[in-house]
C-alpha cells in the first residue's frame, strides 16, 4: 500500500504541478472615463478607454501577483493594487492631469480654431495574449494616444511570460551571452529585406537607422515558431515610416538561441 501512495505522489507531481506546460488564466478588467475640458456642451474632452488582461488567482497567488505586477508597473506605473482598482484609478488620474494641466492653455487658445482640435486626448489601451515558445504566454499590448499636436500615436508593445513562474523573459533569457552583435547583424539583414535596400547607405537613405546603429528590441514577440522583434514609430526610422516588424525562424539563429530556456 505504501508503494502505491508513493508512486501515485510521483506520478501527481510529474504530470501535474511540475509541468512546463501550464497555461496561465487571464481576466480582463476594462475602465471607460470621458470628461469635458470645461462645462460648455462643445467644450474638448478626454477619453481613457482600457481593457487589461490580468492573471487570475487560478494560477496561484504568488505566480498572479508576478505577474500583474509586471503588467501594472509596465502599462499604469503602478503595483500591488488589484487590477480593476488600478485601471480605474489611472483612468481618474489621466483625466484629472488632462483638466489641471490644460485648462488654462486651453482658455488662452480659446480665438485659435486650428489648436481647438489639439486638446481632444484620448488614452486606448487593448491587450491580448498567446501560446508562446517552449512554455512562454506573450501578452500583447496595443496602445494609442493622442496628447495634442500633429498626430497620435500607436504602439504595439509585449510581455514575454515563462508560464511556470511568471516572470519575465528577457533577451537575455532567450539567447547565449554575447548574442548582441550577432543578431544585430541578423536584423540588420532582415531589415534590408524587409525594406528592399542592399545595403546600410540604402536603408539610411530611405531614413532608417539615420542616426542609430541595429539592435535587437526588447520589446519581441516570442512565437511558437518565429521570434518577432517590433520597432515602433521613431526607433528605427521617422514617424511616416510606422512601425516595422521583423520576425526571425529559431533555425536561422539556433547558434546563439539558449538551449536551457
Amino acid at each position: 500500500m505504501k508503494k502505491l501512495i508513493i508512486l501515485a505522489t510521483l506520478f501527481f507531481l510529474m504530470t501535474g504541478c511540475g509541468s512546463t506546460d501550464e497555461s496561465i488564466n487571464f481576466e480582463v478588467a476594462t475602465a471607460d472615463k470621458t470628461v469635458r475640458l470645461t462645462s460648455q456642451d462643445d467644450s474638448p474632452t478626454c477619453n481613457v478607454h482600457l481593457e487589461l488582461s490580468y492573471a487570475t488567482e487560478a494560477n496561484g497567488e504568488h505566480k498572479a501577483e508576478i505577474i500583474n505586477n509586471i503588467i501594472e508597473k509596465r502599462l499604469l506605473n503602478m503595483q500591488d493594487v488589484p487590477m480593476q482598482m488600478a485601471v480605474d484609478s489611472f483612468a481618474n488620474m489621466y483625466t484629472a492631469s488632462y483638466k489641471y494641466n490644460l485648462l488654462h492653455l486651453y482658455n488662452q487658445d480659446l480665438d485659435n480654431k486650428k489648436k481647438g482640435e489639439w486638446y481632444n486626448y484620448h488614452y486606448i489601451v487593448k491587450t491580448s495574449t498567446e501560446q508562446g515558445y517552449k512554455g512562454a504566454t506573450v501578452y500583447h499590448v496595443y496602445l494609442d494616444y493622442y496628447e495634442g499636436g500633429a498626430h497620435g500615436i500607436n504602439q504595439h508593445l509585449t510581455i514575454n511570460f515563462e508560464q511556470l513562474t511568471g516572470r519575465q523573459l528577457m533577451l537575455a533569457d532567450v539567447f547565449v551571452p554575447g548574442y548582441e552583435r550577432q543578431l544585430s547583424t541578423i536584423l540588420q539583414k532582415a531589415l534590408c529585406s524587409y525594406t528592399g535596400a542592399s545595403n546600410l547607405k540604402e536603408l539610411k537613405d530611405q531614413g532608417y537607422l539615420y542616426s542609430m546603429d541595429m539592435f535587437p528590441s526588447e520589446n519581441f514577440v516570442l512565437g511558437e515558431e518565429t521570434i518577432t522583434f517590433i520597432y515602433n514609430p521613431y526607433e528605427i526610422a521617422p514617424y511616416e515610416k510606422g512601425s516595422v516588424e521583423l520576425t526571425l525562424s529559431y533555425s536561422d539563429i539556433d547558434d546563439i538561441l539558449n538551449k536551457n530556456l
